[in-house]
């Protein structure tokens, strides 16, 4: 990426999976005179998501999409949402005396085609760190559960047991890892990302950071020193990695922390959500053999991608009840076309190459009919999920028209034993 290209850049993203190492890298590239990296704005899933709003909105949520929906149809809503972000950007960058800012939000692997429809032209930076580092973080630091606690082999149905018991920021960490890794390795051949790893910008800060700051088309020479002090505005912000501020300068310490903090079983979990192929192909093949040597196998491909299945329809389903919220709220008696379309699609026949995923793994534990049911298990289990999410949904909205009309009724008497008090 050449100087010029980027000469009259203002925004970057960088990109890179929760607990990868964003905060350290944001914090020391903007240490530069000329940039500044706010603590995860989250602005562009913000701007992707406008008009749906919590269910509990008392102008309706779903009237309020359907109108913003209506509204920007006639526009050109992409550059309307660009010109809202050039304006938010512009005066964030105002107040802090910059040019160029770093939108650092790792859960963008969300919406990169949407970085890309608003910002074509922006460069990209792709923080890539070894996912048993990432995992071991996840543990430490949240608390994720990582090991599995059946023996089974793995079956669409095991893991749709898996799915349903865990709550949902648990299942979004692990979701991280199953679906936004793939997204993040293949925006790698974007023309305008660089590529940047933890594992070297621990070992080599300095020579890294100058590199992307040329990248961005800005002097290297006017770099800052490369320590992990004058981090104290991540105490006034709800977000960001706090562990820099326990800290002075960077060090490889958290590189190779994970060989002692993942038990072989956690290690083995990693390697069956991530896949082989993967990790090789994003340069962790020495961190591969040696969770090999101390006991991982490498189970295919194909238990990889059913966990990738499982995740996918974990995914939609929980896009199916926020819609189920937006449609009960407008029309508390009718189930949603969201919820009902993901239960018919699971109660039909699975496709062939779920079917054929399935019957590879059995081997000698079940034949092919038996896991043919599993499969149809899983699905079903999937649909019910729905179906009690549908349920719950509108408990609460019977319950909380309960208590309107009980709040109504209390101020109506409220309202004529002051009349008949003014009247005596």
């Amino acid at each position: 990426m050449s100087q010029d290209a980027n000469r009259g850049a203002t925004v970057c993203f960088l990109l890179g999976l929760p607990r990868s190492g964003t905060t350290l890298l944001a914090h020391l590239l903007q240490q530069h005179p000329e940039i500044t990296a706010p603590p995860e704005p989250w602005l562009m899933l913000a701007l992707e998501a406008f008009g749906r709003v919590d269910h509990r909105h008392p102008a309706g949520t779903s009237l309020i999409e359907t109108a913003t929906s209506e509204f920007l149809g006639r526009i050109d809503r992409a550059a309307v949402s660009r010109a809202f972000a050039d304006a938010a950007y512009g005066a964030y960058l105002s107040s802090a005396g910059k040019r160029i800012i770093v939108d650092k939000t790792p859960r963008y692997w969300m919406v990169l085609d949407y970085l890309d429809l608003l910002y074509p032209e922006a460069p990209h930076i792709l923080l890539m760190r070894n996912p048993y580092a990432i995992a071991a973080s996840l543990k430490s630091t949240w608390g994720v559960p990582l090991q599995a606690k059946s023996s089974r082999s793995v079956s669409l149905s095991s893991l749709a047991d898996l799915m349903l018991r865990l709550p949902d920021v648990i299942a979004s960490s692990l979701a991280d890892l199953v679906l936004g890794l793939p997204k993040l390795a293949a925006h790698r051949d974007r023309r305008q990302t660089m590529v940047v790893q933890y594992e070297r910008l621990a070992a080599c800060p300095e020579e890294e950071i100058q590199r992307l700051i040329a990248g961005l088309g800005c002097d290297p020479k006017d770099t800052a020193a490369t320590s992990t002090a004058r981090a104290d505005y991540l105490h006034s912000s709800s977000f960001g990695d706090r562990k820099i501020l326990e800290r002075r300068t960077v060090d490889e310490k958290s590189v190779d922390a994970w060989q002692v903090q993942l038990s072989v079983e956690e290690m083995q979990t990693i390697t069956d959500l991530i896949g082989v192929e993967l990790m090789i192909q994003l340069g962790y093949e020495a961190e591969l053999r040696h969770a090999q040597q101390a006991g991982v196998v490498d189970k295919g491909r194909e238990v990889t991608e059913l966990y990738r299945q499982i995740f996918r329809m974990w995914w939609d389903l929980r896009l199916s009840k926020e819609r189920a919220w937006s449609s009960i709220s407008a029309n508390p008696g009718k189930l949603t076309p969201g919820i009902r379309r993901p239960i018919e699609n699971s109660c039909s026949t699975p496709n062939a190459s779920t079917g054929h995923d399935a019957q590879h793994l059995s081997g000698t534990d079940f034949d092919q009919n038996q896991e043919l049911t599993s499969s149809m298990e899983a699905q079903l289990r999937m649909a019910l999920l729905a179906s009690e999410s549908d349920r719950g949904a509108l408990q609460e909205a019977v319950r909380h028209r309960d208590a309107v009309v009980e709040a109504l009724r209390g101020e109506i008497v409220r309202l004529k034993e002051g009349s008949n008090n003014h009247e005596r």
